[in-house]
């Protein structure tokens, strides 16, 4: 894909304007697609057609219509690559195709084109997904701000009309126009767009908040800090533009030679039908010797010795929870020698839930007791962190009483009166203050310490309790990240946004050594990059927003499905579908197994192609002959690479990933 960045995104409006947010590209709308199910379908009526003895003029016609539908694009865009000096696979599939068909063989060169045909139209539909995922990310950010004169009054705006040092108000439950500093309020707000935190974040004066993200409870006034078009969210669809413009283009093993391969195939097949006319040999015999070259030097054995092991594996992956986008992708998943793992919705289930009761000694209360209380104050709210407090108690099957007088304080906590006492849930720091050297204030610094999030628990302005509040680690990460590092012979590395703390707890319950806390989405690719920098060929494991940028410019990318974004999903190469982390070894390992295979199958094919060559240039190889050596190894290296289709390919691709 070619990149349209120009030195400085666009903004918000300007791309809402060019394309409509939302709309995703329609498969049949792209030209490959239609000339390629056009192909696909007139093959499908044709070859019944011959194979069931119908008369030639029954078929003929139809299949030269495939030849017609699925061929005229490669075969224009290589005779547009010959003019540039290029001699493009594509056109060489093509003459071997029509070469195939000049001497009887109509049904193998149908076959050929229809496989490029296809191949190339499943190539354009996975990029104009991708761009249309990329573009709709920017409707995160609100289409109008609320701006405040000198005056005071407001003004309702375009957000790209939005200036540095304009001053915004943004109300309870909208999204964050502009990056910017809070001048003045409370609230929480969710960045998990930005960062990956799983919980919502306190905001007040002095704190930094991006556009795109959404407002809690409280109003407040932001003081724009960054130009619309230069936002983090902005940067973030540009990182991924621009990491898929000018990622270098990955290639199937037999693809890296092919311009060798199709200028010395072309030169031979020339000079054995050229050479021996200026020596005085018949048309006819000479020109049968030349075409039966073609055939048996045609890359067809060639490309099936790679397609079948790689599809095969594709399709096994895929019945085991993770989509793999192309071949190209499953090829390249076996040659990653380092990974990169997010941290929230990836590592961890991407929810919040109590991990700590801690009763306070002198309060009296049981662990049930307070738990209940809680969760009966945090019932009537919509807070992450409350619901977590109301699903521990439900999990209990505590009968929780009604709350009356509910108030909820930004940044704070709640308040509500239960069984006529007064009950405040929310943060130490603030329901404290004043009173550090109380005990439970040294309860919550110790669970904060362990990357838990602390809430303390007040009855009539007493501490009765705190809580602890964390992200869950999936119960099969240590596994995981050992099989990683034993594949890759590598630890993996966490790249979050999330507080250093949580980070460095969680980390240390998976086997992670090299942990990375505090990254916007620019930090990750920076770590990514890096890491390439070094010479690895890393594998980004994630789910959000703020990865897809790193999933693009990694030399592999993987999200997880369930939790994942949209962007993220189109982003990444492949897809775990059931969030099951512990598939990614596995299809690392099956990437390898199926790597092997290829192998395999291109000496056999190079074996059965150099020995027909050599009797077609030494003796003289019946033509009958020459198409039955080639389509033999054809079949031959195409059932090898067909033994991935069994289950048992999963089981010893899990066995070699030590899952």
């Amino acid at each position: 894909m070619t990149s349209t960045l120009t030195h400085r995104p666009p903004g918000p409006d300007a791309v809402r304007q060019a394309v409509p947010p939302r709309r995703r590209t329609r498969i049949f709308a792209l030209p490959e697609a239609r000339w390629a199910a056009a192909a696909l379908v007139l093959f499908l009526i044709a070859l019944p057609l011959q194979l069931l003895g119908a008369p030639a003029w029954a078929w003929g016609p139809l299949y030269a219509l495939t030849y017609v539908c699925g061929g005229w694009e490669p075969g224009w865009a290589g005779l547009q690559a010959l003019r540039e000096k290029t001699l493009d696979v594509d056109l060489l599939m093509v003459v071997a195709a029509l070469g195939a068909a000049a001497i009887g063989q109509v049904l193998d060169g149908a076959l050929l084109i229809v496989i490029f045909a296809t191949s190339g139209a499943l190539e354009a539909v996975a990029t104009a997904r991708t761009a249309d995922s990329v573009r709709g990310l920017l409707d995160l950010a609100p289409a109008t701000a609320t701006r405040l004169a000198d005056d005071g009054t407001e003004e309702t705006v375009p957000t790209g009309r939005l200036a540095v040092g304009d001053t915004v108000l943004v109300r309870p439950g909208e999204r964050i126009g502009a990056d910017g500093r809070v001048l003045d309020g409370a609230s929480e707000v969710d960045q998990a767009t930005i960062t990956g935190e799983p919980l919502p974040v306190a905001k007040e004066a002095g704190d930094e908040v991006f556009a795109g993200t959404l407002n809690g409870t409280g109003a407040l006034r932001v003081k724009v800090e960054r130009d619309p078009s230069d936002s983090v969210i902005a940067r973030i669809v540009a990182m991924v533009e621009e990491a898929s413009g000018t990622k270098a283009p990955t290639q199937l093993f037999i693809e890296k030679v092919e311009q060798r391969y199709s200028i010395g195939m072309v030169t031979a097949t020339v000079a054995l039908f050229a050479l021996p006319l200026l020596f005085g040999a018949a048309l006819q015999p000479t020109l049968l010797r030349a075409m039966t070259f073609m055939i048996v030097a045609s890359p067809c054995a060639v490309v099936l010795a790679t397609m079948p092991p790689l599809l095969s594996a594709i399709a096994t992956a895929g019945r085991h929870g993770v989509l793999v986008k192309s071949a190209v992708v499953m090829e390249q998943l076996g040659r990653i020698d380092a990974v990169a793992l997010d941290k929230t919705g990836t590592l961890t289930e991407g929810t919040p839930r109590v991990t700590d009761i801690r009763p306070l000694a002198a309060s009296e209360l049981g662990e049930e007791e307070l738990l209940t209380l809680a969760a009966a104050a945090e019932h009537p709210s919509e807070h992450p962190l409350a619901r977590a407090v109301v699903d521990a108690a439900r999990a209990r099957g505590l009968d929780l009483p009604a709350a009356e007088d509910f108030t909820s304080a930004p940044g704070s906590g709640v308040t509500a009166t239960v069984g006529g006492r007064a009950v405040a849930v929310g943060s130490p720091a603030r329901l404290l203050h004043g009173r550090t050297g109380h005990p439970a204030a040294a309860v919550a610094a110790r669970l904060e310490d362990a990357g838990r999030t602390a809430v303390l628990v007040e009855v009539d302005g007493v501490p009765v309790g705190v809580l602890g509040i964390a992200d869950r680690l999936r119960a099969e990460v240590a596994a995981t990240v050992a099989a990683l590092t034993a594949l890759t012979e590598a630890a993996p590395v966490l790249l979050t946004g999330d507080n250093p703390r949580a980070a460095a707890r969680l980390a240390d319950e998976a086997g992670i050594t090299d942990v990375r806390a505090g990254l916007l989405p620019q930090d990750k690719v920076a770590a990514v990059n890096e890491l390439e920098r070094a010479g690895r060929k890393v594998l980004v494991v994630g789910d959000g927003v703020n990865d897809a940028p790193a999933l693009a410019a990694a030399h592999s990318g993987i999200a997880m499905g369930r939790a994942g974004s949209d962007l993220a999903l189109e982003t990444a190469d492949a897809v775990v579908v059931r969030d099951e982390l512990a598939t990614v070894p596995a299809v690392v390992a099956l990437s390898r197994r199926a790597r092997r295979l290829v192998v395999q199958n291109l000496v056999i094919a190079s074996v059965f192609i150099t020995g027909l060559v050599l009797w077609d240039l030494i003796g003289t190889l019946p033509l009958p002959l020459g198409v039955a050596g080639h389509e033999g190894s054809t079949v031959i290296v195409g059932l090898n690479g067909l033994r991935l289709l069994a289950d048992a390919a999963w089981r010893r691709a899990r066995a070699d990933s030590g899952r």
